[in-house]
């Protein structure tokens, strides 16, 4: 595999472009630290403040413990703590003592008491950074979510993941999620590197094959999202709630650049790791790529990404979420890297230009999490700021190379890393 460094005065060559990435870096997570709740992290408000009925979720427990680990390992103070006390929630009030598993809030305080392949992939992930970071528990709690995914939910037969089961691990939901599997995708890939086991890497390729190769490709690269258990496409899934936040209705640019990034990660991981890599892997990066800046930017005469668009690429929901553009830009610095095709610098600079005009937010802190149609902040969708995860590795990504997978990364490069 020829794999280039950069395209020709390249951004990601910069030092001064480096040096903006990690002050955004800096300044993101000094942001996020506010989110930390007695039993894990939840999601801040406008300003940076936790709300008075702030809960522990493990989705932000997951992420924020992820992100967390990434700032300890390159040498940051103020973040091991941080990182155990996410590993410390997870192994306990998020944790289903009972049955195994993550609820989605601490003690199923919400009401909801069952299981999602979503949420664990991102506690697998959690998990394995944690580990890189050497710190107390981290195995512990890789190993606990290891068992879990291979009990339940990663299916040989149909090489991907189920979705959701109940509490007990009952009534498997009869459905399959492209969102899911694609966080799934990203968890083996670090889990790949953490526990030197190259299963993890023929998984990730048998999910991209299914939902990317075989379904994408059918649908000019445009990600189908929701399937049947035997992995029909359900075309009509929420119609008529077309802007859910997890499971939206018809394609979503967003996870079309995400997929891209992840292809090239897995191409580039088989490629290390000395296993069979097929040349579609590039091919369908760069063509989800391009489809999906086709249709997703500046398609209702306003820049930026739309969420999502109809089967006959119209926009559904015009909002512009700022995880879309996050993506859209760690897609690109990918491409780069992988092709030094000026056109991806070309897409780089201008997603960054667009989010420090309309996404980062210089009075109140971090980035707005959506924008309306007219490019203004808004929380129609997603009310605050309760991520960090999608604009931390928007800013480290840049800066690493396509494998290992990115605390495994930063643990081999932190001492040269530009601050």
């Amino acid at each position: 595999m020829d794999t280039l460094s950069s395209a020709p005065g390249s951004w990601l060559e910069a030092p001064a472009h480096q040096q903006w990435l990690a002050s955004e870096g800096l300044r993101l997570l000094g942001f996020a630290k506010a989110s930390k709740l007695p039993e894990g992290f939840g999601n801040l408000d406008e300003r940076g403040q936790l709300p008075a009925d702030a809960q522990a979720e493990t989705m932000n427990t997951a992420r924020m413990t992820h992100s967390f680990a990434m700032a300890h390992i390159q040498g940051l103070p103020g973040y091991a703590e941080l990182v155990d006390h996410g590993v410390r929630s997870l192994a306990g009030p998020l944790r289903d003592a009972l049955h195994g598993g993550w609820f989605a809030s601490a003690e199923a305080r919400d009401g909801n008491t069952g299981k999602a392949a979503y949420l664990h992939a991102f506690v697998a992930l959690a998990a394995s950074s944690a580990v890189v970071a050497q710190r107390p528990g981290a195995q512990a709690l890789l190993n606990d979510a290891i068992h879990i995914i291979d009990t339940y939910f990663w299916s040989e037969e149909e090489g991907a993941l189920r979705e959701s089961f109940a509490r007990d691990w009952s009534n498997e939901e009869a459905y399959r999620g492209a969102n899911s599997n694609m966080h799934g995708t990203e968890a083996f890939l670090a889990l790949a590197d953490v526990t030197g086991d190259l299963r993890w890497l023929n998984r990730a390729q048998r999910i991209v094959e299914r939902v990317i190769h075989q379904h994408a490709a059918a649908n000019d690269y445009l990600v189908v999202e929701h399937f049947d258990r035997d992995w029909q496409p359900l075309r009509e899934y929420n119609h008529d709630n077309p802007a859910d936040g997890f499971r939206p209705y018809g394609t979503t640019p967003g996870h079309g650049f995400e997929w891209a990034r992840l292809l090239l990660h897995l191409e580039e991981a088989r490629v290390q790791a000395g296993l069979l890599t097929p040349g579609w892997l590039a091919t369908d990066a760069q063509k989800l790529f391009d489809q999906n800046c086709l249709h997703g930017w500046n398609i209702d005469g306003a820049p930026g990404i739309v969420y999502t668009l109809d089967w006959d690429n119209r926009a559904v929901v015009r909002h512009r979420l700022h995880w879309t553009h996050c993506e859209a830009s760690a897609a690109a610095s990918a491409l780069i890297q992988r092709t030094g095709q000026a056109q991806y610098e070309t897409w780089y600079r201008c997603f960054w230009e667009f989010c420090e005009q309309h996404f980062i937010d210089r009075c109140d802190g971090s980035w707005h999490h959506e924008l309306d149609p007219q490019n203004r902040p808004s929380a129609d969708i997603w009310a605050g700021k309760p991520d960090l995860y999608h604009a931390w590795q928007a800013v480290l990504i840049p800066r690493l190379p396509l494998a290992p997978s990115m605390a495994t990364a930063l643990a081999q490069t932190s001492g040269s890393l530009l601050m």
